[in-house]
């Protein structure tokens, strides 16, 4: 049996997830959660084989939970089911730790094909996730500047992009002041960008925030 934990902030989209998997043989949803800190508690509770978490929710979102869910367990399979487009955020978070990259408009089957996938210690990759995975092996030249980016620059890169200050990260990401000012340098300097509204609109643009 595999346990699944949903992490989800649309109770609505939880709830039709766990009807979905009830019906597999195979399949059982042992937690449920809206947000990443509340995905961290079903961690330390145990009894999950794959999380199956989205990106945008508040609080703490996917892609800072991914980075604390693979530090505290990094053999735990994170599949990814988010309403923004793979090829702004597949590959980064693949790089990131992430077994697999879904969008909610998959077909169903897709998700099934990926949980049993990714609990045998495999990644899922859709074939266009495989050919821009393919690119960026020829070099960095044609990347979006925020591939570019290491998993701490861009964790710090979008929550810039949504207006959070930099004393507040400092707080929620438990680092000094002087610390998140030094990622927010080094992105700015690596995005060619000069200001916060840069950065927000250059999110806004690719489709990073909504």
């Amino acid at each position: 049996m595999i346990r699944i934990a949903i992490v989800d902030d649309h109770a609505v989209v939880r709830a039709g997830l766990r009807q979905f998997f009830s019906d597999q043989v195979d399949l059982r949803v042992t937690g449920e959660a809206a947000n990443g800190r509340e995905a961290l508690d079903l961690l330390r509770a145990g009894e999950i084989d794959v999380m199956l978490m989205d990106l945008s929710m508040p609080g703490q979102g996917g892609v800072d939970a991914l980075a604390a869910i693979k530090a505290r367990a990094p053999d735990l399979p994170v599949l990814i089911l988010s309403g923004l487009p793979e090829e702004h955020y597949a590959t980064a978070l693949l790089k990131q730790g992430a077994s697999g990259y879904l969008t909610k408009d998959c077909d169903p089957e897709d998700i099934l094909r990926a949980i049993r996938t990714v609990v045998r210690g495999r990644k899922y990759i859709t074939p266009s996730v495989a050919e821009r995975l393919a690119d960026s092996l020829a070099g960095d030249a044609d990347k979006p500047p925020h591939e570019l980016l290491s998993e701490r620059e861009f964790q710090v890169f979008l929550r810039l992009a949504r207006g959070e200050t930099i004393g507040h990260m400092a707080d929620s990401m438990s680092l000094s002041v002087k610390t998140v000012s030094t990622y927010r340098t080094r992105v700015m300097e690596k995005m060619k960008l000069s200001t916060n509204s840069d950065l927000t609109y250059y999110a806004l643009k690719n489709g990073l925030i909504q």
